[in-house]
């Protein structure tokens, strides 16, 4: 295995442990701050909408800058700022970190996969890009829920310490052993958003925001939506992260050879429904563990399921355009995080938090018809496309 490759892993493993690992911690960190669940939400919000409105700036502004340098720059002020938020003396302090925790991310994140593409020969890019995204992939299954652990056991702060020395490592990897490599072709700011234009392409984003606020209602406040099955353990609370994690490992095996057979809208159609049944039940569901592992294990296959054909309906649209047009659906997956956090904390005090799956549950439903929509779309514009094709014979 390229140790290269394997540094830049293990960056976005750091940075992928600290987009999820709050969903575990967050009533110690309202307890420490004084505040309300809700409020501490707050934190995956602000790092969450930060990265998804940064990434593609950053990546358009930043074109210039040697690969290497945006790097060290990107996961340096990524533990720096988490750093900072362990010595938060109040949230609105952490708040600020965890923007530029969020600003960190995005300088690091898009440049980790495009510098991956370029060390390796051509025919095997394919293999560089899952490698570099494995580490995000594992950090759900390890890094989260060894967080929540340690965050369970000790202390919140010793969970965000964490996370800085796995960006510490990721530094160092970077430092030592990743040579300097051609800058990559300038892509606009407008051209990066242009594909926006396409209503097609609008409705596709649209659906995975609505998905991803559905399911991340319930994930960024787990700790007290699954509280009744944990029953305030953290080695508990770490198993079904762990369980989660690894949901979502097999599904992304299990949805791309989906797609190989009956295509992406009836995978997303499937994913979208299951994900609707299961969420909408967690209200008993949760009440014990065993009910509530069999819970979050489906949960976790079929809300990480719509992400891989969704990326597949996307670069179908647009092949020339694939590497803009995943970028903008990694950035709807962290709009649709950040909103998940505002929603679930304007939900909680007005309907308690083990009945955030209803709620969620219908947003999944509104994602469904999104998804549809775009699917009639995308019909109606290839059977024009053909009329036409046909009438110039």
């Amino acid at each position: 295995m390229d140790r290269r490759l394997l540094t830049l892993a293990l960056g976005m493993f750091a940075l992928g442990t600290d987009s999820f690992v709050f969903g575990g911690i967050l009533p110690s960190i309202a307890q420490y701050f004084h505040v309300s669940i809700g409020a501490a939400g707050q934190l995956i919000t602000v790092y969450a909408l930060t990265f998804a409105l940064l990434a593609p700036t950053i990546a358009a502004l930043a074109a210039g800058i040697p690969r290497k340098h945006l790097l060290l720059g990107g996961m340096g002020l990524f533990i720096v700022a988490n750093i900072g938020t362990i010595l938060s003396p109040n949230l609105g302090i952490a708040l600020a970190t965890r923007a530029l925790a969020g600003v960190g991310a995005a300088m690091f994140s898009p440049t980790a996969s495009g510098t991956g593409t370029m060390l390796v020969p051509p025919e095997r890019r394919g293999f560089a890009l899952s490698v570099i995204v494995a580490g995000l992939t594992t950090a759900t299954a390890l890094g989260t829920p060894l967080g929540a652990v340690i965050g369970g056991l000790a202390d919140w702060r010793w969970t965000l310490a964490f996370v800085a020395a796995l960006g510490v490592a990721g530094f160092a990897g970077v430092w030592a052993l990743l040579p300097e490599v051609p800058l990559p072709p300038a892509i606009s700011l407008g051209k990066r958003f242009a594909p926006l234009a396409d209503s097609r392409v609008g409705l596709i984003l649209a659906t995975t925001v609505l998905a991803q606020i559905g399911t991340f209602i319930i994930y960024n406040y787990f700790a007290v939506v699954f509280d009744r099955a944990t029953g305030g353990n953290a080695n508990v609370l770490g198993g079904l992260l762990v369980l989660w994690g690894l949901a979502g490992t097999f599904s992304n095996l299990v949805a791309g050879r989906a797609l190989d057979k009956i295509g992406p809208r009836k995978v997303v159609i499937f994913m979208l429904i299951a994900v609707m049944t299961i969420i909408v039940t967690m209200p008993w569901t949760s009440t014990h563990l065993a009910s509530a592992a069999i819970a979050v294990f489906v949960w976790g296959v079929c809300c990480w399921g719509v992400l891989v054909p969704q990326q597949y309906r996307l670069v179908s649209l647009n092949p020339s355009m694939a590497a803009v047009l995943v970028g903008l659906n990694t950035s709807a997956t962290y709009v649709g995080v950040s909103i998940a956090g505002v929603v679930g904390a304007a939900a909680i005090p007005v309907i308690g938090s083990h009945n955030l799956g209803y709620l969620a549950s219908a947003l999944v439903v509104l994602a469904l018809v999104f998804s549809e929509v775009a699917n009639w779309r995308v019909s109606a514009a290839g059977h024009a496309k053909c009329a036409k094709a046909a009438a110039t014979v």
